[in-house]
C-alpha cells in the first residue's frame, strides 16, 4: 500500500472517531428515566442496510441502555417462519443483533409477513430465546424506571384488515382471530391504566402517507383507530409497515402517530394532511420518557437525530 493510501486511510479514520465522539454525547443526552428502541420491518438476512443498523443500535445502547426493544412487525420477510427451528430465526434475528447491548428484552408483534407464515411459531420462539418475549397475539407490559412509568399496548394488526382476512391462502391466520375480542381486550387495557405514559404499538399505521391500499387505513380507523379515540391517555400510536419515518397529527386527535421507518430497507414518502416530518431514509427509533416529557427520537443509518417528537404534561 502506498503513503498515500496510508494518508488517505488514516483521515478517514481520524474523521470517523471525531464524528463518532460527537454522536456519542447527542446519544447520551437523548436518555432520560425510562429508555427503549424501537425496530421494525428487519427481516432481510443481513442485506441492504439490516446489518449496519444491528451494529449502530447496539452502539448506541451503550450510551443509552435501552430496556426493552419494541419490534413493531415483520421481523421475517417475506413468507414468515415455519417453525421455531426455522433458520430465518439465524439469518434474520439471532446473527445479525449479536451485539452484547442488544441481549435485552424484545417485544414482538406479528407483521403481516409473520402472517404468511406459521405465527404461533413466532409466539412459541419464546420458549427457545431469552430475549424473545411474545406471550401473545396482543399483550401488555409496564416498565417503571426511578419514579416513571411507561405501558405498552402490543396489537396485533393484521386481522383487523378486511384485505387480510379475504386472502385466506396467503394469510391462513388472518380470518382466524377475533376482532371483536381483541378491541375489547385494548378498551379495557385503556380504561384501567394509570401509568405516566401509554403507548399502543401495532404493525399497520391508523395515519399516513404510502402507496398501499387505502382500505388498510380505512380499516385501521374504523376499528383500532375509534377504540384509541374513546381514550385521553394514549400518548403515541407507533408501527411500522411502510419502511420510511412519518409523524402525524390527525384532525381533532391529541394522539401523535409515528411511523417508524424500515431498519434494513426503505421507501419513498410525500406529506399529506397532518404531517409533522416525513423521511425515507432507514433507521430506527429511541423512545426515552421521565414523568414531565415523552420522546421518540428518529435515527438515521448513520446516527443522527432525524426529527423527535415531543410530549409534555
Amino acid at each position: 500500500m502506498t503513503m498515500k493510501k496510508l494518508m488517505t486511510l488514516a483521515i478517514a479514520f481520524i474523521i470517523s472517531v471525531g464524528a463518532f465522539a460527537q454522536n456519542n454525547e447527542v446519544w447520551s443526552s437523548l436518555k432520560k428515566d425510562a429508555n427503549f428502541f424501537l425496530a421494525n420491518d428487519l427481516g432481510r438476512n443481513g442485506y441492504y442496510d439490516q446489518k449496519p443498523i444491528a451494529e449502530l443500535m447496539g452502539i448506541m445502547a451503550e450510551e443509552i441502555g435501552p430496556e426493552c426493544i419494541i419490534a413493531a412487525g415483520d421481523v421475517h420477510h417475506f413468507d414468515g417462519v415455519q417453525s421455531v427451528d426455522d433458520p430465518l430465526w439465524m439469518t434474520n434475528y439471532e446473527l445479525i443483533y449479536s451485539h452484547p447491548e442488544l441481549m435485552i428484552d424484545w417485544l414482538p408483534v406479528l407483521g403481516n409477513h409473520e402472517y404468511r407464515g406459521n405465527t404461533q411459531a413466532v409466539m412459541d420462539y419464546s420458549n427457545i430465546s431469552r430475549r424473545w418475549n411474545m406471550p401473545a397475539r396482543y399483550y401488555t407490559k409496564v416498565y417503571e424506571e426511578d419514579g416513571t412509568t411507561v405501558r405498552f399496548v402490543m396489537v396485533d394488526t393484521t386481522p383487523l384488515m378486511s384485505k387480510y382476512r379475504n386472502e385466506s391462502q396467503k394469510y391462513p391466520d388472518a380470518s382466524k382471530q377475533d376482532n371483536t375480542k381483541q378491541l375489547a381486550w385494548v378498551d379495557s387495557v385503556l380504561t384501567s391504566a394509570k401509568e405516566d405514559w401509554v403507548i399502543v404499538v401495532g404493525h399497520h399505521p391508523i395515519y399516513a402517507e404510502t402507496p398501499k391500499d387505502s382500505s388498510e387505513r380505512k380499516d385501521m380507523q374504523n376499528t383500532l383507530g375509534k377504540v384509541l379515540a374513546k381514550h385521553k391517555n394514549v400518548a403515541m400510536y407507533l408501527c411500522g409497515h411502510i419502511h420510511n419515518f412519518q409523524h402525524i397529527c390527525a384532525e381533532g386527535s391529541s394522539i401523535d402517530y409515528i411511523v417508524n421507518s424500515s431498519a434494513s430497507l426503505s421507501r419513498k414518502v410525500n406529506p399529506i394532511k397532518g404531517t409533522q416530518f416525513c423521511s425515507p431514509e432507514t433507521g430506527f427509533s429511541v423512545i426515552a420518557a421521565d414523568e414531565k416529557e415523552l420522546c421518540v427520537h428518529m435515527i438515521d443509518k448513520n446516527g443522527n437525530v432525524l426529527h423527535s417528537v415531543k410530549k409534555m404534561k
